[in-house]
């Protein structure tokens, strides 16, 4: 009633007393729940429900502590100089910089005190046994899908306890609310964020073999997955079959806590009926890690406004590809500790959905797959790196795939941009829209088309990766600081758009630029080279590559 819902929220979020709605929720309380909610209950009587601002200021000062209180900062202890993988890097600038960023996992490091667990009611975190890594700036918490690509980046810096103890933070997430919330606080529980715990505890066993903890866990992983079948299913009719897939989906009403009045002023844009409906949406588009963008206003009255989102009525290609290998790494998780029905059972929904992702999302037209519209009956062929997750995860039967994908990314002319994959072709303001671009996506499609057997789709990989690696060194060269995403529209800058400033840290960033120095790090280079010709010169420099890697070593 404090941090979720009700008056007290209403009227202090309403008031506008901090520039970003998410630092009242973040506010420890310094006092008892009720006696703080009687307090408010009396002053809220005596100015009629509507206290002055000043007021307000006064009370939230007497009766809340403030942001940050309850973390610490950590240093790992498993965090340890010169990490091997630093020498395969040749390039010496990148070598050092990939030093710098292997140094602030320290700083992104943080342990809950102790009065977190002894009196929970008075925070709006959520308490969790093992330190973390953050993404930084004003996520001073963990977040689900973020964490994915921080472990990847933990993993090659040798730090595989801490890792270890960020998994567990999940799983007992799992066992206590059945599912991962978007975030580690009360007002995240509504929604989860792509689910990509499998995937965690599947690097996890990469680098360590430990089948003890997956032997511990495995029915921890079955719960979550379950979550996503009974809450996030949907049902697509399509040429007179039936077919199941998953959507984002959170069917509570209210604004968001930490984008209080946002949410509120862009609900008076519309007529009352229609308000909560808004308000499941933006939560639905917050839980999809795309908030927000123009994939969940497509088709909506006015595709540019927000109040056209429609997140719940679109099926997502990469959740239902995340989705996919994750049944697909359940399959070999059990196969691995002898129970053979349950790995038959994964295997049979593994290739259950990749028939399904084939017949409703896949377009051979176009070599690619694309959100469906369940409401129009069609899929959105709009360009998102998200239309060639299937490629990453695996989840395709046609070996000519990549190929295929190769010509899709050179049809939407997406090779011609030479700072980064941008995450759309539309300019909404939105911050998962042009001209940002972001790591995940970056991982997304370079991953996708470097694991393919074609040598030319692993050739383009390397400069994708060479053209992010550039984007992401040269902004670190000028300010000294990671950032959560890139603006990629004249020369690589920090990123912009959305509901907040953009922040600097940054966990995503710096896993992705480790996975892809750790890669391509003997080729990768900090100055000027073949990647920045002019786009009709790109094929070119790519025919020249290939061949250059084909001469003997």
């Amino acid at each position: 009633q404090i941090y979720c819902h009700g008056e007290l929220l209403h009227q202090v979020q309403m008031a506008k007393l901090y520039q970003d709605d998410k630092q009242f929720v973040d506010m420890p309380l310094s006092t008892a729940p009720d006696k703080v909610l009687q307090s408010f209950s009396e002053l809220s009587k005596a100015y009629n429900h509507s206290i002055p601002k000043q007021e307000l200021q006064v009370f939230v000062a007497e009766h809340f502590q403030d942001v940050g209180q309850e973390l610490q900062p950590w240093t790992p202890g498993d965090w340890k100089d010169s990490p091997q993988f630093l020498q395969k890097i040749l390039d010496a600038k990148l070598r050092a910089w990939a030093g710098q960023l292997h140094q602030l996992w320290k700083k992104l490091g943080k342990k809950m005190k102790p009065e977190v667990l002894t009196h929970p009611e008075r925070f709006s975190l959520i308490y969790s046994d093992h330190p973390f890594i953050v993404p930084g700036g004003r996520f001073v918490e963990f977040y689900y899908w973020d964490s994915y690509w921080v472990m990847e980046g933990l993993l090659l810096s040798e730090m595989a306890k801490t890792v270890k103890g960020m998994l567990q933070n999940f799983l007992d997430l799992v066992k206590t609310y059945g599912h991962i919330p978007n975030g580690g606080r009360v007002y995240y529980l509504q929604r989860s964020q792509p689910p990509l715990l499998t995937l965690m505890m599947d690097r996890y066993l990469s680098h360590t073999n430990d089948t003890t903890f997956l032997q511990e866990n495995i029915e921890t992983l079955a719960l979550e997955l379950d979550f996503w079948t009974k809450n996030r299913s949907v049902s697509v009719s399509l040429g007179g079959k039936s077919y199941v897939l998953n959507r984002y989906y959170v069917p509570y009403g209210g604004p968001r806590p930490e984008s209080y009045s946002k949410d509120a002023e862009l609900a008076d844009t519309m007529p009352e009926g229609d308000q909560e409906a808004l308000w499941t949406e933006l939560k639905a588009g917050a839980e999809s890690g795309w908030d927000f963008s123009s994939r969940w206003l497509t088709g909506g009255p006015n595709p540019d406004l927000l109040s056209s989102i429609r997140t719940s009525k679109l099926v997502p290609v990469d959740l239902n590809a995340f989705l996919c290998q994750a049944e697909e790494l359940m399959s070999n998780f059990y196969a691995r500790l002898g129970n053979d029905s349950q790995a038959t059972k994964y295997r049979g929904l593994w290739a259950q959905r990749l028939a399904t992702l084939n017949a409703v999302l896949w377009d051979e037209e176009k070599g690619a797959w694309f959100d469906y519209d369940l409401e129009n009956g069609k899929k959105n062929r709009e360009f998102y790196p998200s239309n060639l997750t299937p490629l990453w995860a695996g989840c395709f039967s046609d070996p000519g795939v990549a190929d295929k994908a190769l010509k899709y990314l050179e049809d939407s002319q997406i090779l011609t941009y030479q700072y980064g994959i941008p995450t759309s072709l539309q300019k909404t303001g939105q911050q998962w829209d042009f001209p940002n671009a972001w790591a995940p996506l970056q991982d997304l499609v370079i991953r996708g088309l470097a694991k393919s057997p074609s040598p030319r789709a692993q050739e383009v990989a390397f400069q994708l990766a060479q053209n992010w690696i550039r984007t992401n060194f040269d902004v670190y060269s000028q300010k000294s600081a990671m950032y959560e995403k890139y603006d990629i529209s004249n020369g690589g800058q920090p990123g912009g758009g959305g509901e907040y400033e953009v922040q600097e840290g940054f966990g995503w960033t710096n896993g992705v630029v480790l996975m892809l120095l750790d890669r391509y790090g003997d080729r990768l280079t900090s100055g000027a080279q073949l990647a920045f010709l002019e786009p009709h010169c790109l094929a070119a420099a790519l025919m020249l590559n290939f061949l250059l890697s084909l001469l003997p070593q």
